[in-house]
């Protein structure tokens, strides 16, 4: 059976851009690209289904979306093909098995694809550090009006009734894990909540 995954980094970001194809099974992430695929909710449920043998093909709109990591990605990609499971990049036109056989010729692609996608992200991080220090000489830069990735204000995005459930379960003193799986937020969500509310 097909299956498509998508990750988004946000929960507010659309996934439409990435769902064009909605035969088989369609496995949905809202997490940083950074959290490795194995602890990603849907990632982890995918890998039980490609294990299970449920899924044989697993489509993504573009490689990065398994990961920023050149290593994460590349393992991914192992791990999942090691199970007889093809992976098939669709914006990148790459298949990773052809007639059951490692294609030698993409996994090569796929390892400068995930390396300059993790190149690009280091470039993003340094001009955005660039930026901020500039902001701050100037002294325009203010800290913690936006959460990172929204365009709502922290006091917006604290008030939403997810948040709030959050922010309940962590003030009873559970894990961040805890808290995660109680309230059905990801890890990487509960993180936010905890650094903006405290």
């Amino acid at each position: 059976m097909k299956a498509t995954y998508i990750r988004v980094s946000t929960l507010e970001q659309n996934t439409d851009r990435q769902t064009t194809d909605t035969n088989g099974l369609i496995f949905t992430d809202k997490v940083s690209g950074a959290i490795l695929f194995e602890e990603r909710p849907a990632g982890k449920k995918l890998l039980q289904s490609i294990t299970d043998g449920t899924i044989t093909e697993l489509e993504v709109h573009s490689i990065d979306r398994l990961g920023r990591n050149t290593i994460d990605i590349l393992t991914t990609i192992q791990k999942i093909t090691s199970l007889g499971c093809n992976v098939i990049s669709k914006k990148e036109g790459l298949s990773m098995m052809i007639d059951g056989k490692e294609n030698p010729m993409a996994k090569l692609m796929i390892g400068i694809l995930s390396t300059l996608s993790e190149f690009e992200l280091q470039r993003i991080k340094e001009r955005q550090t660039e930026g901020i220090a500039a902001a701050k000489i100037k002294g325009t830069y203010k800290t913690n009006s936006r959460p990172s990735g929204t365009t709502e204000t922290t006091e917006q995005f604290l008030s939403k009734k997810k948040v709030q459930n959050i922010i309940k379960f962590l003030k009873q003193n559970h894990s961040i894990r805890a808290a995660a799986k109680l309230s059905g937020a990801s890890v990487s969500l509960v993180q936010k909540v905890q650094k903006l509310s405290n």
